[in-house]
């Protein structure tokens, strides 16, 4: 049943949740990486003491070193530091309880030290926080790094998800497509020109505008993954810029309209993997994608530049998602969820609600790339409410909110990608720079809540 816009608006609404997101998954093998950002798996050590492995509830999936306590290590091997500079050092931990630090050593157990992080409880076991430390001199190239726990009290005192290595000066690599530094700066310059509008009395104070997008075109294609190779990828289905295919750039998305999105002048492509039930293509009824804020002070929001690009996901997580996972399909409308999907990882809904999922993505960036290797390592996900470190520059905190017109059986759906874990989102940026300037100066640094044509 076809629903207008202004339903469509209101069911997605009324269904948004609060979704806390995670960061990169990435597993290093026993070859060297050339990118510029490296994230190690905990579950890839190459030797270990005192350590066990247990499925991980945070995004992506897959395994954490469990309940560590002092003295416990872990040796991983072939990570590559990159070249000299500064180097931001990250671990995805969650703690119960205790205290204590994690010692990043090279070479050997007691070798030089790399960095050091304290350790404090995060609220649970599965509680994920990201804690970072910044590096100015280290070991270059491909290094042997031991993970080396300390606990300041009895018992086990933290889990670990994965690490990563984020180096400064690296973005010549290939993959990395730095942001012309003229035109960046003309755009700025043109937005903090902009005189914020006045806020009424009454708006809800919220930072938050959105784009309303029907369903454009399904193609087994991704101008960021595999730009320029037709059919290359898993099927698609894409929102936005109706001219989207493998050949879009940033050129061709802003000379090519319409778009299936309001604004009009949101000639941006978005795209997620398609869905089947019953190996039969359920496209959506529509998304929102919303532009917010996360931090406690907004007002440092800028907009995305022009040709940005990120994922947010990660196609190969295939893990089971019972219901409580994060990031999870849900039901949304009357009579919410009544069931599951046979092997548990899908939800049936009430025949009057429909099938939803929000993804959410990054909100800090390296200020430097519009794209990166793993279209992931130019922007990172604020933990403590800032942008800091190798990530200084807050840009507005992106999510898709998608219906799909189905209530679901006990058969249960699948994703192009494969299960449902392994959802995924592409953000191509192509908006009129004064039009998303406006919104993210009017509606995000005001803390003020707009509707799809930027107004309160």
């Amino acid at each position: 049943m076809r629903r207008d816009p202004a339903h469509l608006y209101t069911l997605l609404v009324n269904a948004l949740v609060v979704v806390l997101a995670a960061a990169l998954s990435l597993t290093v093998s026993t070859q060297q990486a050339q990118a510029a950002a490296v994230t190690v798996q905990a579950e890839s050590y190459a030797a270990q003491s005192g350590v066990a492995l247990e499925a991980t509830s945070d995004t992506g999936g897959g395994q954490n070193a469990s309940y560590l306590a002092d003295g416990d290590w872990m040796r991983f091997d072939n990570v590559d530091l990159g070249a000299a500079g500064r180097l931001t050092v990250s671990a995805r931990i969650a703690s119960a309880v205790g205290s204590g630090t994690l010692e990043l050593r090279t070479a050997s157990l007691t070798g030089p030290l790399l960095a050091v992080m304290p350790i404090s409880p995060t609220g649970g076991w599965q509680t994920w926080a990201t804690r970072t430390t910044q590096v100015t001199t280290h070991p270059t190239g491909s290094q042997t790094v031991f993970a080396v726990l300390r606990g300041t009290t009895p018992g086990d005192f933290v889990n670990i998800n994965w690490f990563s290595f984020t180096g400064e000066g690296d973005s010549t690599a290939a993959g990395w497509v730095p942001v012309d530094q003229a035109k960046w700066n003309a755009q700025l310059a043109q937005f903090r020109a902009m005189t914020p509008a006045a806020v009424p009395a009454g708006v809800v104070r919220v930072p938050e505008f959105n784009a309303t997008c029907t369903y454009s075109h399904s193609k087994p294609d991704d101008p960021i993954v595999f730009p320029g190779l037709p059919g290359a990828s898993h099927m698609h289905s894409f929102f936005g810029n109706k001219s989207t295919d493998a050949f879009s750039t940033t050129e061709s998305l802003l000379a090519n309209a319409p778009t299936s999105c309001t604004p009009a002048n949101d000639l941006s492509a978005y795209w997620i993997p398609t869905l089947y039930e019953n190996d039969k293509a359920v496209e959506p009824e529509g998304m929102i994608v919303y532009y917010g804020s996360r931090l406690p002070d907004p007002s440092v929001t800028v907009p995305f530049p022009q040709g940005f690009r990120m994922i947010a996901g990660d196609a190969r997580a295939q893990t089971p998602t019972p219901a409580g996972s994060p990031g999870q399909f849900w039901c949304a409308g009357e009579g919410g969820e009544t069931g599951r999907s046979a092997d548990g990882n899908w939800p049936v809904c009430a025949p009057k609600a429909h099938l939803t999922h929000q993804l959410v993505f990054p909100d800090c960036w390296d200020g430097k790339n519009l794209d990166s290797p793993d279209h992931k390592s130019h922007v990172a996900f604020t933990y403590d409410g800032k942008c800091s470190g190798a990530y200084p520059v807050a840009i507005p905190n992106l999510s898709f909110v998608t219906s799909y017109p189905t209530s679901g059986s006990t058969q249960g759906f699948r994703l192009a990608s494969g299960m449902p874990s392994s959802i995924h989102g592409d953000f191509f940026n192509a908006w009129d720079n004064a039009a998303l300037g406006h919104r993210v100066k009017d509606c995000i640094t005001q803390r003020a809540k707009c509707n799809s044509a930027g107004t309160f």
